[in-house]
């Protein structure tokens, strides 16, 4: 079964075995997963999360369907990258794709193309199961998810304001929906924002965002790039956003280690092929095998999980990915 991103959050209740999803707009992406956590949450099943930066990462997840924890009669697991399980792993996901009983596997990938959706992984998927692609296909579709987010956020914007700030944004689904998030804060839910509030609001809080932070780490501008940090975290940015950008560029970097020149693949814009070109000459392997396991902290603490400083891990991210590491077991 393929379904879009308003079809999936409609059917988030009857999510069950594999759902494969897929495209390049992480705020659907985002939006999706928080309410599939928020579902999972309430009906008191767990969840596990893997990333996938190797073939045998796999066999993790399959050990884990298969062995469920005593405290959990069912289980939800997210498995995030852009590696493929190899004949065996197949044969496992095959195995619980016919018989998933009530559990669910939730494979979060980059936008498969046309070569990608010939694969005997993806068939199987799309044959057998559900594939959610997670793309907008033109601006009304982009403006009406937007104001779906300006509603819930309760925010106004004037039909000028709008089309402003996706010419501002530069059509960046994410991008827009931090300005919204910014302007709740600055205007009351009764106020309708026009093209003066608007370019006011986006000056006010456009010295820096989450994606300037994650370009100067790319680029190995340790400096500018801490700075950038104080001045969000002193700002109220949410921790979870500057994570998400921080880890969106970390796991680019796994997989172009694992396959490399595979640009346009993972969905690399041309202008940006040299920074990874050259980060991926600054990092080692051995520092690109500790990122996994500092990203799941960092979002165990963001969460309340664990009882570390997220905001300490989130320099330790920041260094990390500018090849400047602050512990020497990230070297």
């Amino acid at each position: 079964m393929r379904l879009d991103y308003r079809g999936a959050m409609g059917r988030v209740a009857q999510a069950s075995g594999v759902w494969l999803l897929h495209g390049n707009e992480p705020l659907l992406e985002q939006n999706l997963l928080n309410a599939l956590r928020q579902h999972w949450q309430s009906q008191h099943i767990e969840r596990q999360r893997f990333e996938i930066n190797t073939v045998n990462d796999w066999r993790d997840v399959f050990n884990s369907l298969n062995s469920l924890s005593l405290f959990s009669e069912k289980l939800a697991i997210e498995a995030h990258g852009n590696i493929k399980p190899d004949a065996a792993g197949l044969e496992q996901l095959q195995q619980f794709i016919q018989s998933p009983a009530d559990n669910t596997l939730v494979i979060i990938m980059p936008r498969q193309d046309q070569a990608a959706q010939k694969t005997k992984f993806y068939q199987s998927i799309d044959a057998n199961s559900v594939v959610v692609q997670l793309s907008l296909q033109n601006m009304q579709e982009r403006l009406a998810i937007l104001q779906d987010e300006a509603h819930q956020l309760g925010v106004q914007l004037a039909r000028d304001a709008w089309e402003l700030l996706l010419a501002q944004t530069e059509n960046n689904l994410f991008a827009a929906q931090q300005s919204l998030l910014r302007l709740s804060d600055l205007y009351q839910s009764d106020h309708v924002i026009g093209l003066e509030d608007l370019q006011a609001g986006l000056t006010e809080q456009s010295r820096f965002s989450s994606f300037d932070l994650a370009d100067a780490a790319l680029q190995g501008n340790a400096l500018q790039a801490v700075k950038i940090l104080g001045f969000l975290l002193e700002s109220g940015e949410a921790d979870s956003l500057i994570l998400w950008a921080l880890s969106r560029e970390m796991r680019l970097l796994m997989q172009l280690f694992e396959q490399p020149g595979q640009y346009q693949k993972l969905g690399i814009w041309q202008n940006k092929t040299r920074y990874y070109q050259q980060a991926l000459k600054r990092i080692s392997g051995k520092q690109l095998m500790q990122w996994p396991a500092l990203l799941q902290r960092t979002d165990a603490a963001i969460k309340g999980l664990s009882e570390e400083n997220s905001k300490d891990l989130l320099l330790q991210l920041t260094m990390a990915l500018s090849g400047k590491p602050l512990f020497h077991g990230l070297t």
